[in-house]
């Protein structure tokens, strides 16, 4: 049951750390943090499950128990992880500890309660992740917004409160569609179903069980139910033109609670999408296949346009997010094991290089307190290590080999130009190439200006070398992209064994 002591490790640490005196609730909490890590690294360390948690294959770390009855329906503590789910899980502990490591300069008001937070966030986060149940899943699921509600109204910038209620209303109506649209399927499901248990209704569902519902006919009601938990789940990813949330959210919030925002919480969009959109509702999936790709593609190209006309830098890590996630989308539709896998490795490259570019950017924040391109130039010879390591992020988010994006990117590629799921696919393709381009030009742009020339800087403050505890973190992000770059495989082969399933519905796999 590693599963829920580490759930439960991680509530007690984050209620711990809230109990705790402000002086030491920084490196408390650090410290707490490593033990979901090491409990994460244990079971990537022993992973042996084989095949999708959701299509018959064998779970690792199972736990499934009969929990209560809920209007005729069982509702089960399922929980448990395969190729899909443990690379999050993973992803999220380590993204967690060095973000709140890198949080001990910027927080210095009520850190108890900020600390406890982000702990409080994390678990919430590990259930979303490991949840097999739709009930147990969706408690997870709503649980994160509050942390993440306060930590940007309480401890974010000027216009923090309009960015954490426009964030909370967004996600929440998102949400509601969501739910709507599931529960709709599961009564549709009629007696084919007797839990809320995901397994169970994927089968039922890829099995052409789905009956009419107070007079839908089943194809109107899967079409129907698929937009609307498409629309729920896109907001969250977030892709054109559900974007608008994103940008306030991460300038008001603190740099820490930015990095946990773009690494994780916008992979529960896309794990959502891939675990029930894409897994449940293949065909449906493969019938909307122009306009979703479609979507990807405006959001690569417009997101990334919308970066290059940014003048803070926040705004353009924030945009470059949007344009990421396109990639992300355009990977799923391919329905190829390239495409699809190439997708969730994504997930992983792009939370480790985003992460890593708002939290440099956070530390250059940290020094200057300003964040626009036009108030400072020659940041490299004040801050070289910051300004490197901010440079080698950069990089990996233009692709550049042997960095973990790369890999992500390839292999979304590959799988899209050899997709069939419509005859447009490899256009759609070249076209979010180009995205790489753009992304180029303005993340150049932004670093040409503020990193070299001859030091300046707007605000009138001393700038020097960063604190330890600020480069630590951004190096172990670094030194994670780059072996990931290099060996892919430490995570591709267990995603590739989960994807290969949810492929096998009349289709062939490229």
């Amino acid at each position: 049951m590693i599963i829920e002591a580490l759930i439960a490790v991680t509530f007690i640490a984050a209620m711990v750390v809230m109990l705790a005196p402000d002086e030491v609730a920084g490196r408390l909490a650090a410290v707490l943090s490593l033990l979901p890590v090491v409990g994460s690294l244990y079971m990537w360390s022993g992973f042996d499950a084989t095949g999708n948690a959701l299509m018959g294959g064998s779970v690792a770390f199972e736990t499934k128990l009969s929990w209560l009855e809920l209007g005729g329906y069982t509702l089960n503590w399922h929980v448990g992880v395969d190729g899909i789910a443990l690379p999050l899980v993973v992803l999220t502990t380590l993204l967690s500890t060095l973000a709140i490591v890198s949080a001990w300069t910027p927080i210095d008001d009520r850190q108890s309660q900020f600390y406890g937070l982000m702990l409080f966030m994390e678990a919430n986060l590990l259930g979303v992740f490991t949840a097999l149940d739709f009930f147990v899943w969706f408690v997870f699921w709503e649980a994160v917004l509050l942390p993440m509600y306060f930590l940007i109204g309480v401890w974010g910038g000027p216009r923090r409160k309009y960015a954490a209620i426009k964030f909370f209303v967004y996600t929440n109506i998102a949400s509601l569609a969501m739910f709507i649209g599931f529960i709709a399927l599961v009564f549709g499901l009629g007696d084919s179903v007797s839990s809320l248990d995901m397994p169970a209704i994927a089968a039922a569902l890829r099995a052409g069980e789905l009956g009419s519902l107070y007079g839908i006919p089943a194809a109107t009601l899967q079409s129907v139910a698929f937009i609307a938990m498409f629309l729920g789940f896109a907001v969250k990813v977030p892709i054109v033109p559900f974007h608008t949330w994103l940008p306030d959210a991460h300038v008001e919030a603190p740099s820490p609670v930015s990095v946990m925002l773009a690494g994780v919480l916008l992979k529960m969009g896309t794990y959502a999408l891939l675990r029930f959109n894409f897994t449940m509702m293949p065909e449906t999936a493969t019938a909307f296949a122009v306009p979703i790709a479609l979507i990807a593609v405006i959001s690569v190209i417009y997101g990334a346009m919308l970066a290059l006309a940014q003048q803070d830098l926040k705004r353009i890590v924030a945009y470059s997010s949007v344009s990421s996630m396109g990639y992300v989308i355009l990977g799923l539709i391919a329905y190829t094991t390239y495409g699809v896998g190439g997708a969730t490795f994504q997930m992983i490259a792009h939370g480790l290089i985003s992460g890593l570019m708002f939290m440099a950017v956070g530390v250059i924040y940290n020094a200057t307190h300003t964040r626009m391109v036009g108030d400072m130039s020659g940041m490299a010879d004040r801050m070289p290590v910051t300004t490197g390591i901010l440079i080698a992020g950069a990089f990996g988010y233009m692709g550049l080999p042997l960095m973990a994006g790369f890999a992500g990117e390839f292999f979304i590629f590959k799988g899209a130009f050899a997709s069939t799921v419509t005859a447009g696919m490899p256009l759609y393709t070249a076209a979010a190439m180009f995205g790489i381009v753009i992304v180029a030009g303005y993340l150049l742009f932004a670093m040409q200006r503020t990193l070299f020339g001859a030091f300046r800087l707007e605000t009138d403050y001393e700038v020097g070398p960063a604190a330890l505890h600020e480069t630590v973190p951004l190096a172990v992000l670094l030194v994670t992209i780059i072996v990931l770059g290099v060996a892919p495989d430490l995570f591709f082969g267990m995603i590739q064994d989960a994807v290969n399933p949810l492929l096998d519905f009349g289709g062939e796999l490229s």
